[in-house]
């Protein structure tokens, strides 16, 4: 007797056809499009309670009392971002100098000591460099040395003195990033040893210069209203460390483009005594220059001095006689500006105030004048360069 087939458990959808099943979804999916047929609980009467098997938990169709919509938080439409627009931005153009100014050899201005450089940053010395570069100038003059002692961190100060510097807030390398930025700008540093062998009784050294007997006597008033006590080159701890610091710095620094001495490297006549330190002074001057020639050939050994017969005459200072690189005259006495410029002729230029820039303009048309050093008198550097920079163009457009 044949076995009856067993009847497999189960719907029997597998019986339905293919293009029936895909009818019944086509037809539910549009039924449920619909906004008013997807509300089944309008089907119920209302507060009609129901359990799903899956949730095991009561919900309650068609509340007479409906629940509160949650507050919903708007997304706002993203936006396409604009196309970013091409703005071509105008390079300033670099000024165009007359001629008769761009062909000075030296287009110097001078900055003290503690002017631009104490405390500031690389950026500020970077920026200030550019800046001096953009009034025309081809050279900037910075203050290294005054009153006994360096601004810049020395060995042979802090050997032989016990301190490395003067009390200032200048960083490490602000010499380094000046000289390296003023390269880059096709310009030269000169280190500037301001006041020579005079000290004023706030040097650091001065207490021990008197009680050493390192001073020759006396008070050199050269300049009214400023009391300076002179350090005595015959004196061989004064020589030495003059000589020292000298050859030091050109090694420490070897890309600096000179070394420039003021004339406060000399002695008045009207010390008392009336000694003639001349003689001392050159065999001096000779020994420094030489020694640091020796120690960095490629650095200038620069001076700005008076005329070489006022400098001998009232300063005890035959630098003719010194084996100096290049000398610019000080024309500082309006009286005999007519004499201090035949002197700045036979050398490489001339050194003029900020109180004499009424002259500019003539020293600028002079081809006999191969450079020009401007010293800010009023300390405020950054307005001479502008003033300079004004009356050199106005020159050209005259």
């Amino acid at each position: 007797m044949a076995k009856k087939k067993k009847k497999k458990p189960g719907c029997g959808c597998g019986s339905i056809p293919f293009s029936v099943i895909l009818l019944v979804l086509g037809v539910g999916g549009w039924w449920f499009s619909q906004a008013e047929n997807r509300q089944l609980s309008r089907y119920f009467p209302k507060d009609t309670t129901v359990t799903i098997p899956v949730l095991n938990q009561p919900i309650t169709l068609n509340p007479s009392s409906p629940s509160p919509a949650p507050s919903v938080v708007p997304i706002k439409p993203v936006e396409p971002l604009p196309t970013p627009e091409v703005v071509e931005v105008e390079v300033p153009k670099e000024i165009e100098f007359p001629k008769a100014w761009t062909q000075k050899k030296m287009r110097g201005i001078y900055l003290s000591r503690y002017q631009v450089t104490n405390n500031a940053s690389e950026e500020t010395i970077r920026e200030r460099v550019r800046y001096y570069r953009a009034q025309g100038f081809n050279t900037i003059l910075h203050g290294v040395w005054g009153n006994a002692c360096t601004m810049y961190k020395s060995e042979v100060m802090a050997q032989q003195l016990g301190f490395p510097s003067c009390p200032n807030l200048f960083q490490d390398q602000w010499l380094d990033w000046l000289i390296d930025e003023a390269h880059k700008q096709d310009m030269q540093v000169h280190a500037y040893f301001e006041k020579g062998i005079k000290i004023d009784k706030n040097s650091p050294v001065y207490k021990r210069a008197v009680a050493e007997k390192w001073l020759v006597p006396g008070v050199d008033k050269t300049y009214s209203g400023i009391e300076h006590y002179v350090l005595d080159v015959d004196n061989p701890k004064v020589a030495d460390l003059f000589t020292d610091i000298t050859v030091e710095f050109v090694q420490k620094y070897p890309t600096i483009d000179a070394v420039q001495w003021d004339d406060y490297l000399g002695y008045h006549a009207e010390l008392p005594g009336k000694v003639d330190r001349t003689a001392s002074l050159t065999k001096f001057s000779q020994r420094m220059i030489k020694e640091m020639k020796k120690a960095n050939p490629k650095v200038s050994f620069d001076l700005c001095h008076h005329n070489p017969y006022w400098s001998k005459r009232y300063f005890a200072a035959d630098w003719k006689n010194w084996d100096v690189d290049r000398v610019f005259v000080q024309a500082y006495n309006e009286a005999n500006f007519a004499k201090e410029l035949e002197y700045a002729h036979a050398h490489v230029g001339i050194a003029i105030t900020d109180n004499q820039l009424h002259r500019l303009q003539g020293l600028v048309e002079d081809p006999k004048i191969k450079g020009i050093l401007v010293f800010p008198l009023s300390g405020k550097p950054e307005e001479t360069a502008v003033k300079v920079k004004d009356l050199v163009l106005k020159a050209d457009k005259g």
